[in-house]
């Protein structure tokens, strides 16, 4: 293989077996304000198939910022030539600026390294002359249309982020509040909540139904202890009935799921009516094992 490294726009060039590589970027010096652009071509002959290497992993002092492949270019004689362009963001006061040395893999052939490829280090900087200001005067700005203008922004800005607390806090009260209800309150104060939504009347069948199960399947969890936010209708109902708990009051409350999965997983086009239908289901399924909780703390007492 023969290679050879310049400080010039060509920065490597070499190959092996007429697979050729050449890398080559605007500058070999670092400026650490600006972005190295760099271009890899390889050059394979006809009948020949080979692939840039990824240099991101043999990137020294550097970040990839962007990197663009350019369609192969075949020429007259049958050679493919692949282009890939990289950008590439200096490091601030980074030891070194390189790409280490890297495998060219050749199907067919023999793979030959490439690299490394330098870069010149940034130019040393101007010394500071001058002393140490001890005691510096506070020079403030004069008052003008622009410091009235940042100072109303910084106003609105600081109105903003206090009505945004008083948002967030007035949700995390609220949040608190609905955790002390009781599960049946819990569950009408989220009913109510989705009414308001009226997603209904905005066509958003499939995601008023999600939310009118999801009501119900949280009102089981909590008050039975049955995890039904994560079981299917089937899973949900037979664990239900299984272990007693709220089964008087399920009736009708599997007929509601099945219906509802239907609009949800099978495409079913709701109606209004049929919408309205399915919130009369989960409010009697609420009002029926709300009753009849009450029924058996009576005859216990």
């Amino acid at each position: 293989m023969v290679g050879s490294f310049l400080l010039a726009a060509v920065l490597w060039s070499g190959g092996a077996d007429g697979v050729t590589l050449q890398v080559e970027s605007e500058t070999s010096r670092i400026d650490p304000g600006r972005s190295v652009f760099m271009t890899l071509a390889l050059k394979t002959p006809k009948g020949v198939e080979a692939l840039p290497p990824d240099i991101r992993t043999r990137a020294r002092g550097f970040s990839l910022v962007e990197e663009f492949a350019e369609e192969p270019a075949v020429a007259k004689d049958g050679s493919t030539t692949r282009t890939v362009n990289w950008k590439l963001r200096p490091e601030p006061c980074a030891d070194r600026y390189k790409i280490a040395p890297f495998a060219v893999e050749v199907k067919g052939g023999r793979a030959f390294v490439a690299g490394p490829i330098l870069f010149e280090p940034p130019a040393a900087r101007q010394p500071v002359e001058g002393g140490i200001e001890i005691d510096p005067k506070k020079d403030f700005p004069p008052l003008s249309w622009k410091l009235v203008g940042w100072a109303a922004a910084c106003l609105g800005a600081a109105v903003l982020l206090g009505a945004g607390a008083w948002l967030l806090a007035r949700y995390l009260l609220r949040r608190l509040k609905e955790h002390l209800m009781s599960p049946i309150e819990r569950a009408w104060v989220e009913l109510e909540r989705l009414m308001k939504k009226g997603l209904p009347g905005r066509g958003r069948y499939k995601d008023f139904y999600v939310e009118l199960t999801m009501v119900v399947r949280r009102y089981v969890q909590r008050k039975y202890g049955i995890k039904a936010p994560h079981m299917t209708t089937d899973e949900f109902f037979a664990e239900l009935r299984r272990s007693g708990d709220g089964a008087p009051a399920a009736n009708g409350l599997k007929e509601f799921l099945e219906s509802a999965d239907l609009v949800k997983f099978a495409g079913v086009e709701a109606s209004p009516e049929m919408a309205d239908a399915a919130t009369e289901s989960a409010r009697e399924y609420l009002k029926a094992d709300s009753a009849a909780e009450k029924k058996g703390a009576k005859s216990k007492t």
